[in-house]
């Protein structure tokens, strides 16, 4: 087995699921072939590395902020293997100068706003070369930058500064 292959099994990726994905990238992939592969990728809740959500993320077509409107349920592609201290539900964009960008669920399974990062903004900023939607946290040095699935789920691709830029998460409209 390659060391791509073992790296790879060793986060808990379906290596099979992984090339294929990864030989697509590289063919090219049309916009409905594209979606289904994100969506598979969401359902399966497994993980997946940045070396295969990069090149995905880049493929998928920008949104606009009126788009980013309402509120959102997230998830990762870690296939649960990174513990979640606060309970991460998702995110409530309820206008471009305001955005609730983590909500949780509290002990009793309702939705509450995670204020220790507080609030954020919404922008139109170009990231590799792409206009798209992008999240501006108010007082941390976070940005998130997103890109249509379809109408209902976005991907959303994490800029922590001093980090590299591989957090990749997804949002679906509630």
């Amino acid at each position: 087995m390659s060391t791509t292959k073992k790296n790879l099994k060793a986060l808990g990726v379906n290596v099979a699921l992984g090339a294929a994905l990864s030989a697509a990238v590289i063919a090219g992939a049309s916009a409905s072939e594209l979606e289904q592969r994100w969506l598979d990728m969401i359902a399966s809740g497994e993980a997946y590395p940045a070396e295969i959500l990069l090149p995905l993320f880049e493929q998928l077509a920008p949104v606009d902020t009126e788009f980013m409107l309402g509120t959102w349920k997230g998830g990762t592609f870690d296939g649960g293997a990174e513990p979640d201290p606060i309970n991460w539900y998702g995110k409530r964009f309820n206008s471009t100068t305001d955005v609730e960008p983590l909500l949780v669920l509290d002990a009793e399974g309702k939705v509450q706003t995670f204020g220790k990062l507080g609030g954020a903004q919404m922008r139109e900023i170009k990231y590799n070369g792409v206009t798209s939607a992008a999240l501006i946290y108010d007082s941390q040095p976070i940005m998130d930058y997103f890109r249509k699935v379809n109408d209902d789920v976005v991907i959303g691709l994490g800029d922590i500064k001093g980090k590299p830029t591989d957090f990749v998460f997804h949002l679906t409209r509630e």
